[in-house]
């Protein structure tokens, strides 16, 4: 049954980043079709955000009453009926109301499973685990490439994906036996206690420092995924359906890195392997700085998500060893906020850039993202006193 509800939790990493990656890829063609600047895709970025960190925040007390498959399963369907919702969108003010609850959604089903898988799984499964994320965000700009290229639309790709989130939600409702079956085995340490303030959590030694670290991360990844189409669109020259599709390249680096990393993570710790992942992330972006073309530009995109790949899954994975079985659901929860906040700001921050200042400056903000990410990490570990 173990291996049952592993199956489950994969299919649900997979829902997680299917509709991930649709604003980015669909935008130069909602942007024209609404006549909305190409900056406002930060907008319904930063409204999603916004959602997810709410629902972040407030992991731990829903966690702790509904447990992690309800929460889940809840999550799920309300991420479907909003993107459901963006289907029928005809103006930027119908996409700015939808991304509320979408942005609640995300961000309750992504703390509740990060922190189940931290606590009962070994560092492998969490990195192949985050590997079904880029699954799902890798497909959703075929997803969206395929009914751009038929002539359906962008709203035709968000009715797709919608789909296939409720088809999800019905599977992880049937599973909620095994979820409720395991739970009785589950260690009382994570149960324990009530929940903590966002106050006592930031007197944790390291608390502020894995923060920070999140909140660079998600601001590096969400800002590529985001303007990565745009910049290939704007800068390179490529048009708005084949950079679409290249624009998938950077989540599909995600992907295969996290399959390969499962790997490494017999071999290297949780340390070791952002430390890799960071200096990957650096090999990319000095390949989008390169001006020979279109060819170092989509290398870089693929480098940046190889980079990205063990990142995220391992800082998350290190969270029980740094903070106590006891406390990691409302450290990842804090994480998870601090992710988004970085989501909510950085990309529409760079869509001010882009507008006002000029789209080529892309691979320099991120440069900039990454040397912030770097020095918070290594706070972390000096906090925390683990060996790197």
């Amino acid at each position: 049954m173990v291996h049952l509800l592993l199956a489950v939790i994969y299919l649900a990493f997979v829902s997680l980043g299917l509709p991930d990656s649709l604003l980015g890829s669909a935008w130069p063609s909602i942007s024209a079709e609404l006549g909305a600047p190409v900056s406002w895709a930060g907008i319904i970025s930063m409204i999603i955000s916004l959602g997810t960190v709410v629902s972040s925040l407030q992991s731990d007390r829903l966690t702790r009453r509904l447990g992690a498959g309800r929460v889940t399963a809840f999550s799920v369907l309300l991420t479907a009926l909003a993107l459901l919702g963006f289907s029928f969108s005809r103006s930027f003010a119908a996409l700015c109301l939808l991304a509320i609850p979408y942005g609640l959604g995300a961000g309750s089903v992504d703390a509740a499973l990060n922190n189940y898988v931290a606590l009962h799984f070994a560092s492998r499964h969490m990195s192949w685990l985050h590997c079904m994320w880029g699954v799902g965000a890798s497909i959703g700009p075929y997803i969206m490439e395929y009914a751009l290229t038929g002539g359906r639309g962008w709203n035709a790709g968000y009715r797709y994906i919608a789909i296939l989130q409720f088809a999800l939600t019905a599977i992880l409702l049937l599973s909620l036996p095994l979820w409720k079956q395991r739970a009785g085995t589950e260690s009382a340490a994570e149960d324990a206690g009530k929940p903590l303030s966002l106050r006592e959590i930031a007197r944790i030694p390291g608390a502020r420092a894995v923060m920070a670290a999140f909140f660079c991360y998600c601001a590096l990844e969400q800002t590529t995924g985001l303007w990565a189409s745009s910049y290939l669109a704007l800068n390179r020259g490529l048009d708005a359906e084949t950079a679409a599709g290249f624009g998938s390249l950077f989540f599909i680096g995600i992907t295969v890195g996290r399959a390969l990393g499962g790997f490494l993570t017999l071999r290297f710790s949780d340390a070791q392997m952002v430390r890799i992942g960071q200096g990957c992330i650096f090999l990319g972006i000095a390949a989008l700085l390169l001006p020979f073309g279109e060819g170092p530009a989509l290398a870089g995109l693929v480098l940046v998500g190889l980079g990205c790949a063990p990142v995220y899954p391992s800082i998350i994975h290190a969270t029980p060893e740094h903070f106590g079985a006891e406390r990691s659901q409302a450290m990842i929860g804090v994480q998870m906020a601090s992710a988004y906040v970085g989501t909510c700001l950085m990309p529409p921050l760079f869509g001010l850039i882009a507008n006002h200042i000029d789209i080529a400056l892309f691979p320099v903000f991120l440069l900039v993202v990454l040397a912030a990410m770097v020095f918070a990490h290594e706070r972390l570990l000096h906090s925390a006193k683990r060996p790197a």
